[in-house]
């Protein structure tokens, strides 16, 4: 069987979230590469508002109609 073909990428993390991905990985019996692999992925397919509410460049006043534009997206079964 082939092995799947891969791009390597040196990753810093700072201590807090090295832990947090040891645990998370610990918890669900998954590898570093699996992990990261699939949350780039996950994070990549999203829109533009959500992206941005994810790496904190929202200002306070914008929350809000971000929050609904979420909702109404969930509500009507779109992806988030």
């Amino acid at each position: 069987m082939a092995t799947p073909k891969r791009a390597i990428v040196r990753l810093q993390l700072d201590l807090s979230a090295k832990k947090k991905l040891d645990d998370l990985c610990g918890n669900r019996g998954m590898t570093q590469i699996t992990i990261m692999s699939r949350l780039v992925d996950w994070f990549a397919e999203q829109d533009d508002v959500t992206q941005t509410a994810i790496l904190s460049r929202l200002a306070p006043e914008s929350l809000a109609p971000m929050a609904r534009k979420l909702l109404e997206k969930m509500s009507r079964g779109e992806k988030v």
